[in-house]
Parts: C-alpha cells; sequence; structure tokens
C-alpha cells in the first residue's frame, strides 16, 4: 500500500513539473506534432517588444516571421516598420496581417493597410485575421471580408491568407471562400477542418525563442520550403 501511494505521489509531482513546463513555454505538447513541418514561422506585434532579430535567426528554426501592420480603419502597429525591417536583413521571409474589424467597411480597412504595408515582390501574401465577435451578421461579415481580400490582392497580386479560430472558421468561413488559404490556430493538438486543407498551422502561443523578450506564436507550414516559396508567391 505504501510503495503504491509513493508511486502516486511521484506521478502528481511529474504531472505538476510538466504543466509548469508547459505553462512556461520550456515545453510544448504540440512541439510533437508539429515535427513533420519542417517550414516553420513567427508572427509577432508590439505585444513583443523590441526584438533582437539577430538572435532570431541564429537559432535556424524560423523561415517567416508575420507581423502586424494595421487593424480596423486607422490602427498602426508602432513595431512594424522595425520587425519588417530588421528581420529583412537578418533573410527572414516577412509579410503582414491586418487585425479584421466589423467597425468599418472592407474596402476602408484594405485602403488603410494599402497605405501602411510596401508592395514588395518577395514580401508573404497579405493575411487578414479574422477573430471577431461571433454575433455578427454571416452575409454581412462574408461581404465585408471578401471586399477587402479583393482589394489586397488586386494591389499586391497575391491572394490574402485566412487567419481563423475553429469558432470564426464555423460561423463565417466555413462553406465559402473555397478560394482562399486557410491559417487556423489549433495550440492543442494537430488542425481538422472538415474536409478542407490548411496551409498555415499555428500550434503554438506561448514559444520561447531566442532575440525575442516575451512568450511568441510559432506556425508550422503544410509542405517543404519548395512548396511554401511557391505557394507564397500567388
Amino acid at each position: 500500500m505504501k510503495r503504491k501511494l509513493t508511486y502516486a505521489g511521484l506521478g502528481i509531482v511529474v504531472i505538476f513539473i510538466l504543466a509548469i513546463l508547459e505553462y512556461t513555454g520550456i515545453i510544448w505538447h504540440n512541439e510533437w506534432f508539429a515535427r513533420p513541418y519542417e517550414v516553420k514561422g513567427l508572427d509577432v506585434s508590439h505585444h513583443q517588444g523590441k526584438i533582437d532579430w539577430r538572435k532570431v535567426k541564429e537559432e535556424k528554426e524560423y523561415d517567416f516571421v508575420y507581423i502586424k501592420a494595421t487593424e480596423g480603419k486607422d490602427f498602426v502597429d508602432d513595431r512594424l516598420r522595425y520587425n519588417w525591417n530588421e528581420a529583412k536583413r537578418q533573410g527572414i521571409m516577412v509579410g503582414a496581417y491586418h487585425f479584421f474589424s466589423m467597425r468599418s467597411s472592407g474596402e476602408t480597412q484594405a485602403l488603410h493597410y494599402i497605405r501602411i504595408v510596401p508592395k514588395e515582390k518577395d514580401s508573404l501574401p497579405p493575411v487578414i485575421d479574422v477573430e471577431i465577435h461571433l454575433g455578427h451578421n454571416r452575409e454581412r461579415v462574408r461581404r465585408e471580408l471578401r471586399a477587402m481580400a479583393i482589394r489586397l490582392q488586386q494591389h499586391y497580386g497575391k491572394q490574402p491568407i485566412l487567419y481563423v479560430t475553429y469558432d470564426t472558421y464555423n460561423t463565417y468561413i466555413k462553406d465559402d471562400f473555397q478560394e482562399y488559404r486557410i491559417w487556423i490556430r489549433d495550440i492543442f493538438k494537430p488542425p481538422s477542418l472538415d474536409e478542407r486543407s490548411w496551409s498555415l498551422w499555428q500550434y503554438s502561443n506561448r514559444g520561447r525563442v531566442d532575440g525575442i523578450p516575451t512568450y511568441v506564436d510559432i506556425n508550422a507550414f503544410c509542405g517543404d520550403i519548395k512548396a511554401f516559396r511557391r505557394e507564397m508567391a500567388r
């Protein structure tokens, strides 16, 4: 009986330690599921503070980064220029994302993004981050989202990618936007979307990366580096 109690106590201690290590980002169970994917990248904003991109590059783990650029009709992330220029300087492929809002039209938000984000041949396609409240009229959301996506593609010559959670995907995207690539957030397990494939997967929101003073989101691409370059060029 004492031996059984000892084993049970040790088991509880191990589980507790593992929980602490995962919570602090020292380990992350989803990393095991993401291992087969060779192309990894980050997404960052002003929340990550001042990033030392030389140290990020020295990790030799991350091929690309998406940087927050804009939100709604007038917000601009104050770290965009620094992150964009310094990541590029280190040879990391860069792109920008926009946090979509229903407080202004899709056309207005597209024009705001276009004013802020440079049109560069080697940059990644625009990303529209769809994390809005679930109570909006679905058809109105789809109309404004499509208007923004079309306007961005016209300007940059590359098809935007839609970043979604399961909630926003199921509420607003599912059964529509079939021509658009999906970036899905699932920090607990490998992603599963009805019968649709995903292009990018955010598998961690508590990554630890040298050169970044806070937790950071880590992502995987569904394919090898050749496929990534091919996909991101269109």
